[in-house]
């Protein structure tokens, strides 16, 4: 039953170009053959008696290859693939015409094993049927020619023509080996390594000729779930008809690669931002699973990684905020971006302090470090928006690193401030880092610079980021409790998935989400989803922080519940360290020891 289908698959991978075709490559061994091939010509016609034909057409002819090999060196980048066609017919053309004239027969059967030249060429740069159509051509000059000059039989060319068949087809098998090891066997399209070395390629063309490359990342949402519930056959079918499907509508001239798993990638050797997000839309509605997808364009002086980094960007924000849809990250990094990367360089943000407290009695167990920044452009941003820049103008990397750094040498100081306790050091990771394969290694660096015990570090990430489609945040996050350092889920309560995931979930606090703990009135009840969070905080065995408590109310009722700690404008606001250490110091407040991070508290595997 699978035996038509394997068909079409073999006739279609023998109409693909070679993943060698480019410019740069085609133009040199191109311009490269005409020139040898010429010079040859040359020599051998200085060499050649006289006799019955024309010199001066043989001469032509290879005077006419030199040029046609130097032109083809020096502007042969600038050319299409396509226009390689006419100039190997050509070639051809010049051969037969040199063997025609010549004046030896023994010259012209020489001048025959230049159509070598041109099988070598074609296999190498053509599709099998173009290759195959040349080499036949090739082959009917030469027979043709050798068999109608006088005083040479009519087999005289079978050596040239069948030296000329055989070394074009090991030519080409071994093009296509070359070629498959940058092809996906799945879809039949590029895979990364081929897809990584095009864009460079591109790149360097575009950085000489002034275009403008856009590239695009694709993700299909919730692929996983269609491996789990129907097999890895169907989601292998899946991933063969998005290609299908995208690659008719694409055409030729752009480049669409399957970079991994569910990820495809796409260039576009020179379009605009705007061109390329509608372009997206249109093949996200060609198919049927929901895609996620990441925009970008290339700018002078970028790097390859960089343009792909900039696309990932794009395409993490998509799937953050809500999945089945584009989003642009703008090529050129804003000036608000500029000014934070100085802000960095001169070390003029700052890191606030506010506390975390244990119920009922309120005595401060630890503080979560929190990134402040006035902006000269924008007085009025917000740190969330100062994550968003950071995030979108690959600066996400050095923040994190300054944050970390920072709040591990004040809270040192802090903790002097409360007696020696142990304090629990709470601070925020960027999804974008802890999915990067360096960042467990950075972490370490950081702890071992600044003397801060792992084990009461606390790390705050979302939930979206332990994700069942993010391998590499759920490996890193497994590597730092492997240290002793532990996670908190970060506005817990706001997220897609079901309270079921959350036991898989590798972490070790909650942290709830302010507009829980804002839903409750003076004088009310408890708001049911409160008591349903804090009956699942006891049963998992995961500690709750309640984040945004700001009456007295309020932190009653979290109390009543059993809430265990809370965090809120009621017990301090967000302090630079000196302050909050006076304050801190002038209480001297105990440290719960059946919650505090020198305690063992519940944690899970």
């Amino acid at each position: 039953m699978e035996l038509p289908g394997l068909r079409g698959e073999v006739a279609a991978r023998a109409r693909m170009p070679s993943a060698l075709t480019t410019p740069t490559v085609m133009a040199r061994t191109t311009g490269g053959f005409f020139l040898i091939g010429g010079l040859l010509g040359l020599t051998l016609t200085a060499l050649m008696p006289d006799g019955p034909g024309n010199l001066a057409v043989v001469y032509g002819s290879a005077v006419a290859a030199v040029c046609f090999g130097v032109g083809v060196l020096v502007w042969g980048e600038r050319l299409e693939p396509s226009f390689y066609h006419p100039l190997v017919a050509v070639a051809t053309v010049l051969i037969s015409v040199a063997m025609y004239e010549s004046t030896s027969s023994i010259a012209a059967v020489s001048l025959a094993s230049f159509y070598v030249f041109i099988a070598c060429d074609a296999s190498f740069f053509f599709s099998w049927p173009m290759a195959a159509g040349h080499m036949i051509f090739a082959v009917a000059c030469c027979m043709t020619v050798l068999a109608v000059r006088p005083g040479l039989p009519w087999w005289s060319g079978l050596i040239a023509s069948g030296v000329t068949v055989v070394v074009g087809c090991v030519v080409g098998v071994l093009r296509r080996l070359a070629s498959d090891a940058e092809v996906d066997v799945l879809t039949g399209l590029l895979n990364r390594r081929g897809f990584d070395r095009t864009l460079s390629l591109e790149i360097t063309r575009a950085a000489r000729t002034g275009r403008r490359p856009a590239l695009i990342m694709f993700d299909l949402d919730r692929f996983k779930t269609i491996n789990d519930q129907h097999g890895h056959r169907a989601g292998d079918a899946v991933l063969r008809q998005v290609a299908d499907s995208w690659s008719r509508l694409l055409g030729t001239g752009r480049i669409l690669a399957r970079y991994g798993g569910d990820e495809f990638a796409l260039l576009l050797p020179d379009a605009t931002e705007q061109d390329a997000i509608s372009l997206t839309e249109q093949l996200r509605q060609s198919i049927a699973p929901g895609c996620s997808a990441g925009v970008t364009s290339w700018q002078p002086g970028e790097s390859a990684s960089l343009l792909v980094c900039r696309a990932d960007v794009g395409l993490y924000r998509a799937k953050q905020a809500g999945r089945n849809r584009t989003v642009l990250e703008m090529s050129e990094r804003p000036p608000l971006a500029i000014e934070l990367r100085e802000a960095m360089e001169r070390g003029a943000l700052d890191v606030q302090y506010q506390p975390i407290v244990s119920l009922p009695d309120g005595t401060t167990v630890g503080v979560e470090a929190l990134l402040r920044w006035t902006s000269t452009t924008r007085p009025d941003i917000t740190p969330r928006e100062v994550i968003r820049v950071a995030e979108e103008n690959d600066l996400i990397g050095s923040l994190d690193w300054f944050v970390l750094r920072r709040a591990c040498l004040d809270a040192a100081i802090l903790q002097d401030a409360v007696g020696g306790h142990a304090l629990m050091l709470n601070v925020n990771v960027s999804g974008l880092e802890i999915a990067e394969k360096g960042y467990v290694a950075r972490v370490d660096e950081v702890l071992r610079a600044t003397g801060w015990p792992p084990t009461q570090l606390v790390l705050e990430v979302t939930e979206s980021v332990l994700d069942a489609d993010s391998p590499a945040a759920i490996a890193s996050v497994r590597r730092l409790r492997e240290r002793g350092i532990r996670i908190a889920i970060d506005d817990f309560g706001t997220g897609y998935s079901s309270l079921s995931r959350v036991e898989a979930l590798p972490s070790d606090f909650l942290k709830l989400d302010r507009s829980f703990v804002s839903s409750i009135a003076p004088n009310s009840t408890a708001p049911p989803l409160l008591s349903v969070i804090a009956a699942l905080s006891v049963a998992l065995g995961l500690p709750v922080i309640a984040e945004g408590v700001e009456t007295a109310e309020q932190a009653a009722l979290l109390t009543e519940l059993g809430f265990p700690l809370a965090q809120g404008y009621y017990y301090g606001r967000p302090q630079p360290v000196v302050a909050l250490f006076a304050e801190l110091a002038g209480s001297r407040p105990s440290v719960a020891a059946d919650i505090g991070p020198g305690a063992q508290a519940p944690t899970r595997r």
